[in-house]
């Protein structure tokens, strides 16, 4: 399930990694491209794909709708969707070749199960998202447990425990969240992700990061349970800013800047 909003220059890329893919299983695959408030060639180059799906025996399916907005993607894939497994993937995500068949591997139970590969940060080419990455990518929440940035997927099991994806900034918390630790399996196979480019950006996602864990607490504080978030004490950042203190001057300059100035509605925006 693809929800893509202007990704003529993501989309291509996604879908032949997809397609590449080294699926060892005979069952059926569906790919669902949910082209949703684009002004661009999205869906053009999406469909252009379908031949290569074709010749795999596999089914790429893509719908337009004129309104641009990620959940209601979600939830229009979802009713179209026949597959129990679910796999939930950004544009701009790149696939390993065995991705899918260990995810898919991962999710052939009768228990609720949520998986995820390993998440390869693509190297930015601005200062700022270089430096950056060098110490996100370092934090417990990368380092433990499955974060699932952009690539989660489900079995049907897990995917009952919500009827359609509720209205909210981060669909991606509320679904990890959804599942304890124990239900959550990290697979070996990596995919490519990469965060925004730039100072800016990198305060605008982060405050919308802040903003959806802060809208999962009010409106779904039960499922807080499930969080297995690992503290990131003093002692561990001190190490990180003596060892780089460019980079973690930069990571914590964001989050200082983000704390100070959250005010405000924040609409969905690239989760990168």
């Amino acid at each position: 399930m693809l929800p893509a909003s202007n990704e003529e220059s993501e989309i291509g890329d996604c879908l032949d990694a997809l397609a590449a893919s080294d699926w060892t299983d005979n069952g059926f695959v569906e790919c669902i491209v949910v082209a949703n408030g684009c002004r661009d060639r999205t869906a053009e180059i999406a469909r252009d794909r379908s031949a290569a799906f074709a010749a795999r025996g596999w089914q790429l399916q893509v719908i337009e709708v004129a309104q641009g907005n990620k959940l209601n993607a979600l939830n229009l894939g979802d009713a179209t969707a026949q597959a129990e497994n679910r796999a939930y993937i950004d544009a701009d995500v790149r696939v390993s070749p065995a991705l899918l068949t260990q995810l898919h591997a991962a999710l052939s139970t009768d228990a609720p199960r949520y998986a995820s590969g390993d998440c390869i940060i693509e190297t930015p080419r601005s200062w700022a998202s270089r430096a950056y990455r060098r110490i996100y990518r370092q934090v417990p929440f990368m380092t433990h447990g499955v974060p699932g940035c952009g690539v989660f997927a489900v079995n049907a099991a897990g995917r009952s425990r919500w009827t359609r994806f509720p209205d909210i900034i981060s669909d991606d918390t509320f679904v990890r969240l959804s599942f304890t630790p124990d239900e959550r399996v990290g697979v070996p196979a990596p995919y490519r992700w990469p965060i925004v480019e730039g100072l800016k950006n990198l305060v605008k996602v982060r405050r919308r990061q802040e903003r959806g864990v802060e809208e999962i607490r009010a409106k779904f504080p039960e499922l807080l349970g499930n969080d297995d978030k690992l503290p990131f004490p003093a002692s561990q950042k001190l190490g990180m800013a003596l060892r780089d203190p460019v980079g973690f001057a930069i990571y914590s300059g964001v989050a200082l800047i983000v704390k100070l100035t959250q005010s405000g509605k924040t609409n969905w925006s690239r989760g990168r």
